[in-house]
């Protein structure tokens, strides 16, 4: 082994040992550069080499302790081909460290072999510092490589980065900043403003630590210049920096102006010398989500080399024509811009390439999981014109346009001889029900069964109830295919003699339809001939259920249908696979429900139209956001509100008190004698969101509004309006304060479901609107929902794509086929 590389390697080790203090050799490691150039020379050691020692001692001194522990694990790496041989390699033929996941190859040169920074940075007006090489493991090859590959990753760091997620080099490239800091523009001292974020340039004045509570801490004071002034720096408890910022040291300051005294001062800036490339001053700052044991400069750096590296090296998986009339940027400087942004508008271009590849690949999933589902052979069931003109003649409603159009769509499904796959979305009360029960008399017709499934208890009785009614008025009539005995009602509260008697019917096929709650999947219940599934409120239902459900049949048609309405931008990605009907029109003499927004002192003007509804037959829902008292005393809870209303409010009237604490057959008790007129007024909490249909209910007032989001509160009103009488919304928020609540104001606004659902889409995003679906729609880290021009955009790209190449087995679609596997996790079933 040369002496000077032996030299040095004992000197690093040191250096690591004494934590990077600068002192393993006296006056600092740079002292040792004059004695090592020399002994370099002497003994041949390689140019390549020669150079890179040379500015690593230059630059260590201006370094932190992070800094230099990064830059001496990258020495290391260089000297390792000495420390296992005697003599010095040839200069024109010794290999540098490979980069993990860089192919083996024998000739390889070292200037192959060094990434160049500035080779693989987009241009821009911002530098950086160079990356260090990642450190030599033949036996793990590639961007999935695990973090520790990275120089200064240890198993401890390592571990502080899986609380993150973060696993692979793959992992890190694709972990985005929250937040940017914009520190790109340069501002004079004397032009600064209070509350900026800005970047200054000037040079040290003073520099002073000082002991502050007793000596246990201490407080760094600094004092920098320009020609137009003079700012104020300080940081807690980090004297090593009074040390290397001695008077005349000309830094790069970024941070937030504040006043101190009159003065200007920043606290705990981002600083770097002036001489230096700059990662964290004088540019637009990444600011990345952190956990324990984790520094923002320390994950920046180690994101910096990882990102310098590696971005340009994974595959684009996107055909080229598509990021061409798409005009998005390439994937490697996409992911380098969103990481490391040259300027605003570079930035803004990389999350529209990013979010993009999200909503593309989501696409080709929707679209295949429809592609599947469709390709299976189905039943046709057809009917006659004048048939079904007769069924709908003896419907008690006239349909709407609406609902006809959506007939019309369910009809050319069952003919087609591929399973029906629809979605019936529409408001509350647009009259869902009579279409589905019209498609179960078309399939029930011909023999077959259906199944019709409702989240909760209350529902599937209100179902059963209006399905025997549309189905089945009377057992003698002429004609009428369906009798009261082939409808059932199965739940779980169904007495155990019935259910075996269900049981069996449905296996013998004498039942044709059945109406019940997830109990339908439960394992004895086997059918005869299921061909067609109703699923009320589908979002409510996991992904397994609606599978497991599905199984019962062979290829049987779904019809699923929401009262919650969808905005566009849901309807082409979360439920792209589905084939899509809506109602958009109310029944013919529904009336607008009022809706008004009280203060908390009007309440007595609620209680008086209550009091007036009540006295002309009507009844009244009013809905706390509590069950009980809790530690919130300001929210009204039902059971404290039941007992004060009817003392002290109404006290002449009769109340009945539903939440869901109480057991199930305790809520359909109190449902029964409500809707029976037992009880003038109904105090709830949200468990009679949905499902609940009182036509002489006429008042929802809704205690604590703010507390509830749009789509529950347009729920809540959808419990009253459904006969013929006008009705009316009251919403009375906690405070005063909360008067002008977007939500509330929004509501008293408009009776339009779907403008109400895109507000909240906006506000609130999509949780609401997705339930349990595909896990997929949850992996979006960039890509939003509401975007619907890029939403639009992609689906266009992803159907033109998917009908020249379906199975992605085209050479060139390889790479897609492989991010598109690696995007939807397996196993996970279906999608709608």
């Amino acid at each position: 082994m040369p002496a000077c590389i032996d030299k040095l390697y004992r000197f690093l080790r040191l250096e690591s040992e004494r934590g990077y203090d600068n002192r393993a050799v006296v006056g600092g490691l740079d002292k040792f550069l004059p004695a090592w150039q020399k002994e370099s020379l002497a003994e041949n050691i390689e140019p390549v080499l020669s150079n890179r020692v040379q500015k690593f001692l230059t630059d260590y001194v201006n370094q932190d302790p992070d800094a230099r522990s990064l830059s001496i694990q990258s020495v290391m790496v260089d000297l390792k081909p000495f420390l296992s041989s005697q003599t010095p390699p040839a200069r024109t033929t010794r290999p540098s460290p490979k980069p993990i996941g860089a192919k083996p190859t024998p000739q390889a040169t070292a200037s192959q072999n060094i990434p160049n920074p500035e080779h693989l940075r987009a241009p821009g007006k911002f530098s950086s510092p160079k990356p260090p090489i990642l450190r030599e493991s033949p036996e793990i090859q590639g961007i999935n490589a695990p973090l520790t590959v990275l120089p200064g990753i240890g198993s401890k760091n390592a571990q502080s980065l899986q609380n993150l997620g973060l696993n692979t080099l793959y992992d890190l490239l694709y972990y985005f900043p929250r937040r940017y800091d914009d520190y790109s523009q340069l501002k004079s001292m004397n032009r600064l403003e209070f509350g900026e974020d800005v970047t200054v340039i000037g040079t040290v004045q003073s520099s002073s630590a000082r002991p502050i509570k007793g000596g246990q801490f201490s407080l760094i004071e600094v004092v920098v210049s320009d020609s137009t002034g003079f700012l104020r720096l300080t940081w807690f408890n980090q004297p090593w920096i009074a040390n290397r910022l001695a008077p005349g040291t000309q830094i790069v300051v970024s941070g937030t102006v504040e006043a101190y005294l009159g003065r200007k001062v920043m606290k705990n800036p981002d600083w770097e010398l002036l001489d230096q490339d700059h990662l964290h001053t004088n540019r637009i700052v990444p600011v990345y989500p952190l956990s324990a044991r984790i520094t923002q400069k320390w994950l920046r750096k180690v994101l910096y080399q990882t990102v310098s590296y590696w971005a340009a090296r994974i595959q684009d998986f996107l055909p080229a024509e598509i990021c061409q009339s798409a005009e998005l940027l390439s994937l490697a400087t996409a992911l380098q811009q969103v990481h490391f942004p040259d300027s605003n508008e570079t930035l803004k271009a990389a999350r529209n390439r990013l979010a993009f590849d999200e909503i593309f690949l989501l696409q080709l999933g929707v679209l295949r999981q429809k592609r599947s589902w469709q390709s299976g052979s189905g039943q046709i069931f057809t009917v006659d014109d004048s048939w079904l003109q007769e069924k709908i003649s003896r419907l008690p409603y006239t349909l709407t346009n609406a609902q006809l159009r959506v007939l019309r769509d369910i009809r050319h499904d069952l003919s087609t001889g591929h399973p029906m796959d629809r979605l019936i979305q529409g408001d509350v009360g647009s009259g869902k029900t009579i279409v589905a029960a019209l498609a179960t008399a078309i399939v029930s017709r011909a023999g077959s069964q259906v199944a019709i499934m409702a989240p909760t208890t209350i529902l599937a009785e209100q179902h059963y109830r209006s399905f025997s009614r549309l189905l089945a008025e009377s057992s003698s009539e002429a004609g009428n295919e369906i009798q009261p005995e082939n409808i059932r009602l199965f739940i779980s509260d169904t007495p155990e003699a019935e259910k075996r008697s269900i049981v069996s019917g449905l296996e013998d096929g004498s039942i044709k339809i059945v109406i019940g709650t997830q109990a339908l999947i439960e394992d004895p219940i086997q059918f005869s001939d299921l061909q067609l599934l109703v699923i009320d409120e589908q979002h409510r239902f996991g992904v397994a259920q609606r599978a497991a459900l599905r199984t019962k049949g062979q290829n049987p048609h779904l019809l699923v249908m929401t009262a919650t309405p969808i905005p566009r931008s849901l309807a082409l990605t979360v439920y792209g696979d589905l084939d899509l009907s809506v109602i958009d029109e109310m029944p013919a003499g529904r009336q607008p429900i009022e809706t008004h927004v009280l203060m908390p002192l009007e309440r007595e003007r609620a209680y008086q139209l209550i009091r007036s509804q009540v006295s002309t037959g009507r009844q009244a829902f009013i809905i706390c956001p509590l069950v009980e008292k809790g530690d919130n005393e300001e929210s009204k809870s039902a059971v404290e509100e039941h007992k004060r209303l009817q003392t002290e409010v109404f006290p002449k009237l009769k109340l009945g008190l539903l939440h869901g604490r109480l057991k199930q057959d305790e809520k359909d008790e109190v449902m029964k004698e409500f809707r029976a007129g037992k009880f003038h007024i109904l105090v709830s909490t949200s468990v009679i969101e949905v499902g609940v249909d009182v036509p002489n209910a006429t008042v929802m007032l809704v205690e604590g509004a703010d507390r509830f989001g749009l789509a529950q509160l347009h729920q809540f009103r959808g419990r009253v309006g459904r006969g013929g009488d006008q009705s009316f919304c009251l919403l009375i928020p906690e405070s005063d304060s909360a008067i002008e609540n977007e939500r509330l104001i929004a509501m008293a606004e408009t009776n339009d479901g779907f403008i109400l659902a895109e507000r909240d889409l906006d506000q609130r995003g999509p949780g609401d609107f997705l339930g349990t679906r595909q896990s997929g729609f949850s992996e979006l880290k960039m890509a939003s929902l509401t975007d619907i021009r890029l939403i639009e955009k992609a689906r266009h790209h992803a159907q033109e794509l998917f009908e020249s190449d379906p199975e992605l087995s085209a050479p060139e679609h390889r790479p897609l086929a492989r991010a598109f596997q690696q995007f939807w996790t397996p196993g996970q079933g279906d999608i709608s």
